[in-house]
């Protein structure tokens, strides 16, 4: 009873600090959520998920100069050397050190067959990247079925298409270097539920600096008939393929809404452009397109003035935003927040899973118990060094979960993962969440189209990243205040669960030692989570921050102190 007396007291003591306002993002929520328009992200997701999008290609560049006239249209003005507009935007343009690749057509049909076992206009990951063009007429060939890659070297594959039970790109260079035609490989997960979502193909790629061959992904359904009919003996397949490969640019669409007192501080959005999907990434960039859309207009009106810059950034990913990062050192030092925005359109009653919040590290990324779960993803390597304390995590949960409350949006939240782009902020010691959804049974397939797209969930996470984005670049005392209130309690909640975990471990023969850290890990990271709040105000106004913050500080250690005393 005494621990639970004594946060109950230190919220006393925040309390004048707390009603001083609503949620620290209550107004730009009220302002996005009237805003947002559903049916422009919407749109531009159907635009963008029609194309095959990877870095140089027609796809990517065109759904790159899509957005850009969107943002002309909302009154960002192209950058130019020297100006410093309030709303810009710029195209940055850099040659490949490679080739871009994009498909064109394909069909796999066993010979004398009248139906195809896949075809590209509605298989549109049968290719694996960097495939290259058959005959313009297409060619035939024996198809021979292989355990595994070692079994190549001892099979006769020359003129053939070898067939393996994998992923193709782990065989299609020695299946190459053997003479083969090429390769046909199945590999979906069992979380995609192939055997339900039977034309399902995940995208994936080849290595093919010589541009010859090609490599087929095979549906759960074509992989079946394609069985069948080796059951009954020799088996020839027409295969047509057409797909370029090229020199080009690779391009990254930055906009910015300049900040009117430290316009070198700034929050950065990012959504990639590049792969094939609708939620897996249309969703993302056209969120993003009209999330910028918005901010342009309230800034104009005067409903929001934002201290610190707001950038948006769509490119390839992590690629792009790293080089965003990496390339200025200057601009760099200046960025205070990242997000990812990826696959945040899900219609979840269609590709299962939720929308979810990729937390910075924390401690339950090392120790995961509890309610905390990691998605079908897999846990990241994160070590204690690696943790990262800030206010951010709770911030957007609390701004997320508001907006949960508001639209009946269920809200949850990962411990961290990584695979998006807010990890090169992290790797660069900038706060850095995702914003994404998982599992979903259609990742990466060729079933990832606009009917699985939810523009009501499009909205909702549009305006919570904007309405946090504006709130964090507009900071006042006052919002900082409130913040200190919300993480004090997340630390509160976060102090008490974690106590009862460790309580019943050690009870349940778990060593003490090992309970005892991980309670004083906790205790340690929301110590500098707290104390980072300190920061977010644009201005400093009085001492009334700093002194709250080591009143809440003081209290988290006596707590903690008083649980590791009854472990």
């Amino acid at each position: 009873m005494m621990i639970k007396f004594r946060f109950v007291l230190l919220s006393m003591m925040l309390l004048p600090f707390c009603m001083l306002a609503q949620q620290p993002a209550a107004r730009y929520l009220d302002l996005a959520r009237s805003g947002f328009i559903e049916n422009n992200a919407l749109q531009t997701t159907a635009f963008v998920e029609q194309r095959w999008r990877l870095p140089g290609n027609t796809g990517f560049n065109e759904s790159i100069g899509y957005v850009a006239d969107l943002l002309a249209k909302a009154g960002y003005k192209v950058q130019k050397p020297g100006e410093n507009a309030v709303l810009s935007y710029r195209i940055e343009r850099r040659p490949m050190s490679g080739v871009t690749w994009e498909p064109l057509s394909a069909h796999l049909r066993i010979s004398g067959d009248k139906e195809n076992l896949l075809d590209f206009r509605t298989n549109r990951n049968m290719l694996a990247i960097n495939s290259a063009s058959t005959p313009a007429k297409g060619l035939t060939a024996e198809v021979i079925r292989l355990k595994s890659v070692t079994d190549i070297a001892t099979a006769e594959v020359s003129g053939k298409i070898v067939y393996i039970d994998q992923s193709p790109g782990t065989f299609f260079n020695a299946a190459m270097k053997a003479g083969a035609a090429g390769v046909l490989g199945y590999a979906m997960p069992a979380y995609t539920q192939p055997e339900k979502h039977v034309t399902s193909i995940q995208f994936s790629g080849i290595s093919n600096p010589a541009d010859r061959g090609f490599a087929i992904n095979l549906s759960f359904a074509a992989r079946k008939r394609l069985q069948e009919a080796l059951s009954h003996g020799p088996v020839k397949l027409d295969v047509t393929v057409q797909t370029k490969s090229y020199r080009a640019e690779e391009l990254t669409l930055v906009a910015e809404i300049r900040g009117s007192e430290k316009p070198n501080e700034r929050f950065v959005y990012s959504a990639h452009v590049q792969e094939p999907g609708a939620n897996d990434n249309a969703t993302g960039v056209a969120t993003l397109a009209e999330m910028a859309r918005l901010a342009a207009e309230l800034q104009k009106s005067g409903k929001a003035q934002p201290g610190r810059t707001l950038t948006f950034l769509w490119g390839d990913e992590i690629t792009s935003t790293r080089r965003f990062i990496k390339d200025d050192s200057l601009r760099a030092k200046g960025i205070q927040w990242g997000m990812s925005l990826d696959m945040v359109g899900e219609d979840t009653r269609k590709t299962g899973g939720t929308f979810l919040i990729e937390r910075m590290p924390d401690p339950s990324a090392i120790w995961t118990r509890g309610d905390d779960k990691h998605s079908e993803w897999g846990a990241g390597s994160v070590t204690e060094k690696d943790l990262f304390p800030h206010y951010y995590n709770d911030f957007i949960l609390s701004v997320c979960n508001d907006q949960g409350r508001y639209a009946g949006w269920q809200v949850s939240s990962n411990p961290f993962e990584g695979g998006s782009d807010h990890t090169p902020f992290l790797q660069n010691r900038i706060p850095g969440l995702l914003m994404w959804h998982f599992t979903d049974v259609f990742y990466h397939t060729d079933n990832d189209r606009l009917d699985k797209v939810s523009s009501a969930t499009m909205k909702n996470v549009g305006v919570c990243a904007l309405a946090a984005g504006l709130t964090l670049c507009s900071a006042d005392e006052k919002t900082a205040l409130e913040v200190l209130q919300l993480v004090n309690q997340a630390a509160t909640k976060r102090m008490q669960a974690e106590f009862r975990l460790s309580k019943a471990a050690i009870a349940a023969g778990k060593e003490p030692k090992t309970e005892k850290h991980i309670i004083e890990s906790w205790a340690a990271w929301y110590n500098a989570a707290l104390t980072s709040i300190g920061q977010l105000p644009v201005k400093q106004e009085t001492t009334r921050l700093g002194s709250s913050i080591k009143v809440a500080v003081l209290s988290l250690e006596k707590e903690t102190a008083a649980m590791l005393q009854q472990l």
